[in-house]
C-alpha cells in the first residue's frame, strides 16, 4: 500500500527509514490533475528505482496570472485513486499545502541567463524562478537518485537541468517522451478546461507541428515559422502566442537548418482562455 504524507517532517522520517538499506528513490513532481502523461513518468521511475515518490502540489509562485492559478484543475481524491492503482507497497505520495511548503518568505532569485528570458519566460515573468524554487525544495526534501519530468515542458526541463548543475545536486534529471491523445494533442492537465469544440480544434496544434517537420526539408527556418503561425491562426478558435525554433542547450534561436545542433520547435497557443504548449524535434 502506498504511503501518504502532507508534512515534511513525517515524510523525511519515512524516507530515511525506507532507504536505510540503500534503496534507490525516484521522484515525480506534479501539480496534480494527473493524466496518463504523469503516470508514464511514474512507470519510468519504477524501471529505475526501488522506491517511487510522487508529489502533488499546485505551486502558487510559478503562476504570474492569479486567474490562471484559480482555475487550475484540482482533484486530489481522483489523483490518489489513480496512484493507488499504480503505486507499489512503500511508494510515497506527498500532498503538502502552501503553508507547509512556504513557511518562510520566498526571496531567492535564480540566474538562468538566456534560458528564462525567452518563450515561456518572455510571456510569464517570474514563472521559472517559481518553478526553480519549488523543484529545489522538493529535491532537498526527497534527495532522490533520479527525478522525472516530461518533455512537453521542454524549456522547463532545460532550466531544471541548469538548476541541478548550479546547485551541484547529486540527482539525475530524466526526461520522458511526450504522451499524446489519440489525435496527437499533448496530454495536459489544462485539456479538461477546453470546451468540446475547442478540444476538437486544438488537434490542429500537433498536426501542424508534425507537418512542420516534413516541411523543414523544403522551407527555410524563417519561412517555416511564418507557415506554422499562419496555419494555426487561420483557425478562429486558436491564437499563437509564440513559435520558436531553438537549440536544446542555450535555447538560442536557430537561424538555418545547417546548424549542428539539436533543434526543437516550441509553441504556445491560446485556445479561448486556455493556454497550451507543445514542441517537436526537427531532424539534425
Amino acid at each position: 500500500m502506498m504511503i501518504i504524507h502532507d508534512q515534511i517532517k513525517f515524510l523525511t522520517d519515512e524516507i530515511n527509514h525506507l532507504r536505510s538499506d540503500g534503496k534507490k528513490l525516484g521522484l515525480v513532481p506534479t501539480m496534480g490533475a494527473l493524466h496518463e502523461g504523469h503516470l508514464s513518468l511514474v512507470k519510468h521511475s519504477f524501471r529505475d528505482n526501488d522506491l517511487t515518490a510522487v508529489s502533488i502540489f499546485v505551486n502558487p509562485i510559478q503562476f504570474n496570472n492569479i486567474e490562471d492559478l484559480k482555475k487550475y484543475p484540482r482533484d486530489l481524491r481522483k489523483d490518489l485513486e489513480k496512484l493507488g492503482k499504480l503505486l507499489r507497497q512503500n511508494d510515497l505520495v506527498f500532498t503538502p499545502d502552501v503553508n507547509e511548503m512556504y513557511r518562510d518568505p520566498v526571496t531567492h532569485i535564480f540566474d538562468f541567463g538566456n534560458l528564462d528570458k525567452v518563450m515561456e519566460g518572455k510571456y510569464r515573468k517570474g514563472h521559472f524562478n517559481g518553478v526553480a524554487i519549488i523543484v529545489s525544495k522538493l529535491l532537498e526534501i526527497f534527495q532522490p537518485d533520479k527525478a522525472y519530468f516530461g518533455q512537453k515542458d521542454f524549456q522547463q526541463l532545460v532550466i531544471i537541468k541548469s538548476l541541478v548543475k548550479q546547485l551541484d545536486l547529486p540527482v539525475t534529471i530524466v526526461s520522458c517522451p511526450i504522451v499524446r491523445e489519440h489525435d496527437g494533442l499533448a496530454m495536459s492537465s489544462r485539456n479538461v478546461l477546453l470546451s468540446e469544440k475547442q478540444r476538437k480544434e486544438a488537434a490542429l496544434i500537433p498536426e501542424t507541428l508534425f507537418s512542420a517537420v516534413q516541411k523543414s526539408k523544403s522551407l527555410s527556418v524563417k519561412e517555416l515559422k511564418r507557415w506554422v503561425i499562419k496555419r494555426i491562426n487561420n483557425n478562429p478558435e486558436l491564437r499563437v502566442e509564440y513559435f520558436e525554433i531553438v537549440d536544446n542547450i542555450e535555447l538560442f534561436p536557430i537561424k538555418t537548418w545547417e546548424e549542428k545542433k539539436e533543434k526543437y520547435g516550441c509553441i504556445a497557443v491560446n485556445v479561448g482562455t486556455v493556454r497550451l504548449i507543445d514542441n517537436v524535434k526537427f531532424p539534425e
